[in-house]
């Protein structure tokens, strides 16, 4: 198309930060709809063009070489397990989840003096990769990026919450034009094939 796509990647609460202090931005897409709600409370995307693009799972991973000291969730009261990692609970979507998945089946209270808050899933993935958490909750998609880790256990859809990643054209974007198209260009066949073998599930367009 002529058109060049600049990413600027970071967590999405830093992301929403920066859109609401002004950040010259076309197209906002967020890993978690309370951060698109700030932007949106602040005014900064146009409204008619948000939607949900891609859904993602929460999992729990352990050390690649280690064996199945977790397999379900009662596992992590284990005295085994001295350190959990998972995004900061208070603002990292992951964490949210994860957070709110663990108080639903009754164990944060048990767990919560193991936990070990990081900046991102990233991160998550790092400490448990370099064995400086036992466990960690992360996306399914970050299991596609390192071979330093391996799944325990998938936290089931209906329990881990609604992990949807929303979608928006930034009101007074300086390229607006081009950024509905790009939106309207990540819901095609090419760009959903690539989505899915990243292990993101792709949404309708009504989503």
């Amino acid at each position: 198309t002529g058109v060049y796509v600049s990413f600027n990647l970071a967590g999405s609460d830093t992301l929403a930060t920066q859109l609401i202090e002004g950040a010259p931005i076309d197209l906002f897409l967020s890993a978690d709809g309370a951060q698109m709600d700030r932007v949106a409370t602040a005014g900064r995307i146009v409204l008619d063009t948000r939607q949900n693009l891609l859904a993602n799972q929460l999992v729990v991973i352990v050390p690649a070489d280690r064996g199945g000291t977790v397999t379900e969730p009662g596992d992590l009261t284990s005295a085994s397990i001295r350190h959990i990692a998972l995004g900061d609970p208070d603002a990292v979507p992951a964490g949210v989840y994860a957070r709110a998945y663990l108080e639903s089946i009754g164990l944060w209270e048990t767990v919560a003096g193991k936990i070990v808050p990081t900046r991102d899933v990233r991160a998550v993935l790092a400490a448990v990769e370099a064995g400086n958490a036992d466990t960690g909750f992360v996306y399914r998609t970050d299991l596609f990026n390192s071979k330093g880790v391996r799944l325990a256990f998938e936290v089931p859809l209906d329990e881990g919450g609604e992990i949807y990643y929303p979608a928006a054209v930034v009101t007074g974007a300086p390229s607006g034009a081009a950024a509905a198209r790009f939106l309207e260009y990540l819901r095609s066949l090419a760009a959903k094939t690539a989505f899915e073998e990243a292990g993101f599930i792709t949404m309708s367009a009504d989503s």
